[in-house]
């Protein structure tokens, strides 16, 4: 039985930009197998779209809450959708 795939943004606010987070993402995202991409928002969030099944992106969001050390998440948010299946691999967008 083929896993169910499903699509979340996830946006993560707080101290974010500057402390390498879209790299954290980048690198928890392929560890995991998932795809999608990570960019930073002119909010000063860090905004990520990700594609797979439910349990590993729930794992990544986990993950994401907690960010890398010199990150502070002050608050972070998920919402579900349909998978799209438009993305290849995970990526970083400018």
């Amino acid at each position: 039985m083929k896993t169910q795939q499903l699509r979340a943004e996830i946006l993560v606010k707080g101290l974010v930009q500057g402390v390498g987070f879209r790299y954290f993402v980048l690198n928890k995202a392929k560890s995991l197998g998932l795809l999608g991409f990570t960019q930073n928002l002119y909010s000063g969030d860090v905004l990520t779209v990700v594609e797979g099944p439910k349990t590993k992106i729930l794992d990544l969001y986990r993950q994401l809450k907690i960010g890398p050390m010199y990150a502070s998440v002050r608050s972070s948010n998920i919402i579900w959708l349909k998978s799209k299946n438009e993305f290849n691999n995970f990526e970083i967008r400018h």
